[in-house]
């Protein structure tokens, strides 16, 4: 019988609470939700950029032959190179019908020109639980860098990161960076 008394007070009390409702919130209120909620999201992206930096200098520290770009850092990387040190930078990844695209910065140290070079871009996957490259399915390339007749301080590199899509695309590594040969960098355009 109890619980049946329980029962009937608490069917008697519900039309007495649906008066109880919150107020509706004023626009100052829902202005400060939706500052709170971009706060949010700024904060999230902040901890993943971290996050890609801490990560990157790891594979750079441990790496003197190539220059390990992950595209969540969104930083440079030096690399001492048989064409003299280079600063390489990757553009934001944008999907692509095949996978993916971005553009490579190639910077020279201090104000020499840049000079003509090849070397091989290589990309692919990272593990999530550790933070390390997989290495079972990456791709590569070769780019080429010609001389110019006006000494350049940039050179912006379209790659075509064709295999995987912008959201599993995990690095890409500059290495084997060689010096073109004398002759053929004269006669680059």
């Amino acid at each position: 019988m109890t619980h049946r008394t329980l029962w009937m007070a608490a069917v008697l009390a519900l039309p007495g609470l649906s008066g109880c409702s919150a107020p509706p919130a004023t626009p100052q209120v829902r202005a400060l939700h939706q500052e709170v909620g971009q706060l949010n999201q700024q904060m999230r992206q902040l901890t993943r950029q971290a996050s890609a930096l801490e990560i990157q200098g790891q594979l750079n520290s441990q790496s003197a032959q190539g220059a390990w770009l992950l595209p969540q850092a969104n930083t440079p990387v030096a690399l001492q190179t048989q064409a003299g040190t280079l600063t390489f930078a990757l553009s934001p990844v944008e999907g692509d019908a095949s996978g993916s695209r971005a553009l490579l910065s190639v910077t020279p140290a201090a104000s020499h020109p840049l000079p003509a070079f090849s070397a091989t871009v290589e990309w692919g996957e990272m593990d999530p639980a550790s933070g390390k490259p997989l290495n079972a399915e990456h791709f590569s390339q070769t780019i080429h860098v010609a001389a110019s007749l006006i000494p350049q301080q940039t050179v912006t590199v379209p790659l075509r990161l064709n295999g995987l899509p912008p959201a599993r695309l995990g690095y890409v590594r500059v290495h084997e960076v060689l010096s073109a040969p004398a002759a053929s960098a004269a006669a680059a355009p």
